[in-house]
């Protein structure tokens, strides 16, 4: 098992190239389901979760091609041969995300079954609202022997669908649903992740009529059959606010070039607020620190809140920040995890149900720490930067879940930062 070794305690300096966004990335990926026609996707980041989704497609009859381009990777599918219509286990625990071929699949084929879905254990996500919506579509929906088993025999039927509680997975599933669907559906108290616009964006260049988004209410007319498109995928928001931590964790200087800010608003607020600089150029933008890290309470929310995978990033850096802040963790109840691990490399931060407590110390130090899930995976990398001494960080297959090039890219940056394999 690989490990990650960061000898911190260096400022880093340069420039990183943000890559294309994972969590817009596996939605769009998988509404290519929805068209037998050429698809073709570019600025594909080479992630785990992309590869995973690409065997599960695979595995369904699709034909794949994944080649290098200008910026990142590009991706031509062709479902023109798909022959089954049922999602493995084996495939699908790797990630929660595989839950979304449901829609997909039942719109165009009428019929779908999918194990239920694995991924990072940080909470319970349950996908009880993507079944009630469909339903609400006509599905029939069954569970049997861990699998969910779904059927539309004379179609998806357009309907309005009050979701209970704001969920980026039903809504992506729902959309993608209903663009196959006879008649009009109107999705409320919807997601307004910017992920969610960006499937939105590519379904419609596929002929898809999709009203409404970026906002609570998304509007749906279903058409006959979806086309060809060829597709740029937006560059990553939460690796931009992750580069954005490392820059001012360490007191550096880093421009991150193809930073979506306006995807980030809340983001660089507050670390505007903590004393960090954010400066705009041209499409890029350029972190840096010089003086304290100041402290700041956060509570996560859904878009446009504090994003919940930001938490554990600026936790880290908050760890260093001259007084105490609280973070209060809205979306996940199992998201503190990184908690005792960044206490192993020195920090003074206690639990009290959803809210941690960070009081500020004036270093952390290096040592052996252990990932749980993706965004504390990173969390202990960036606090390896700024410690001193040496941080080993195992069970790294988390990051490669969703960091492109991460030592690559730090170390271009100045980061003494190395992969190490056969642990």
């Amino acid at each position: 098992m690989d490990q990650i070794k960061v000898r911190g305690g260096i400022k880093l300096n340069g420039i990183i190239e943000v890559s294309g966004s994972k969590n817009a990335s596996l939605p769009i990926i998988i509404a290519s389901l929805l068209t037998e026609r050429k698809v073709t996707v570019r600025k594909v980041p080479d992630l785990a979760d992309v590869r995973t989704i690409l065997e599960l497609l695979t595995f369904f009859g699709s034909e794949i091609k994944l080649t290098s381009g200008v910026n990142g990777k590009v991706l031509e599918i062709n479902n023109t041969n798909i022959t089954i219509n049922k999602a493995p286990y084996e495939l699908v625990r790797k990630m929660r995300a595989s839950v979304l071929v449901l829609g997909a699949l039942l719109a165009r084929y009428g019929k779908a079954s999918v194990s239920l879905p694995g991924g990072c254990a940080i909470g319970t996500r349950p996908i009880d609202i993507h079944l009630n919506g469909l339903e609400s579509l006509g599905a029939s929906i069954s569970l049997e022997d861990g699998y969910v088993n779904a059927e539309a025999k004379k179609g998806l039927i357009g309907s309005e669908i009050n979701l209970p509680k704001v969920s980026v997975g039903a809504t992506e599933n729902l959309m993608m649903a209903a663009t196959l669907a006879k008649g009009k559906t109107v999705l409320f108290n919807c997601a307004k992740e910017p992920e969610i616009s960006e499937l939105g964006k590519f379904l419609n260049t596929m002929g898809a009529k999709i009203l409404g988004l970026g906002t609570d209410k998304i509007t749906i007319y279903g058409v006959d059959e979806l086309g060809e498109t060829d597709f740029t995928v937006a560059n990553d928001r939460i690796e931009t606010g992750t580069y954005a931590i490392a820059a001012a964790i360490t007191g550096g200087v880093i421009k991150l070039q193809g930073a979506q800010t306006n995807q980030l608003f809340s983001v660089f607020d507050i670390l505007s607020k903590t004393g960090v600089s954010i400066v705009e150029d041209g499409d890029a933008i350029i972190v840096s620190r010089e003086g304290d890290i100041i402290p700041f309470d956060i509570a996560t929310q859904p878009y446009p809140g504090f994003p919940t995978d930001m938490q554990a990033q600026i936790m880290a850096l908050l760890s260093l920040a001259n007084g105490s802040s609280i973070i209060t963790e809205n979306i996940f109840e199992n998201r503190f995890m990184h908690i005792p691990e960044l206490v192993r490399m020195g920090a003074n931060i206690t639990q009290e149900g959803p809210t941690a407590i960070i009081k500020g110390v004036k270093k952390l130090k290096g040592a052996p720490v252990m990932a749980t899930d993706l965004r504390a995976s990173v969390s202990l990398v960036l606090a390896g930067l700024a410690a001193q001494g040496e941080t080993v960080i195992s069970r790294i297959y988390h990051l490669d879940r969703g960091y492109e090039d991460l030592v690559q890219k730090l170390t271009n940056c100045g980061a003494d930062i190395d992969r190490i394999t056969g642990f």
